[in-house]
């Protein structure tokens, strides 16, 4: 059996600002744009990204909305060099987002640092080549 991922669906405080964040933030092209819901299509092969305030994904998840700290979670981007993966992260922090950690060579031979979305999820930013 194939089951093939669709989407990611992140719970957000402030849809508004989450929204803002990914679009103009980090480019994410929006698909679907609700009063509770927004969906960012990041490109071929790539699942969907979902905003969905949080209130209503723990409701539709039938679990308490209460919850903080590391989610077990981080998310990761891929570009081609050290001054995109710098780029990246520079815009995050501009549009709201905060350095977990800055970007740096690492001992495997790649350069990475992590941003935390306004809501707190991580991303890893991350180039392997140059």
């Amino acid at each position: 059996m194939s089951l093939p991922m669709s989407a990611i669906m992140l719970g957000v405080e402030d849809l508004d600002r989450a929204k803002q964040f990914y679009a103009e933030g980090l480019g994410f092209k929006i698909d679907k744009d609700t009063r509770n819901y927004v969906s960012f299509n990041l490109g071929d092969g790539s699942p969907q990204l979902a905003l969905y305030e949080w209130e209503a994904a723990a409701q539709d998840a039938g679990v308490p909305s209460e919850g903080s700290g590391f989610r077990g979670t981080s998310f990761h981007l891929n570009p081609q060099s050290r001054d995109e993966v710098n780029e990246t992260i520079r815009n995050a922090v501009a549009a709201g987002g905060s350095v977990v950690k800055e970007a740096a060579a690492s001992q495997w031979g790649g350069y990475f640092g992590y941003f935390s979305d306004p809501d707190g999820y991580l991303w890893k930013v991350a180039t392997y080549g140059e």
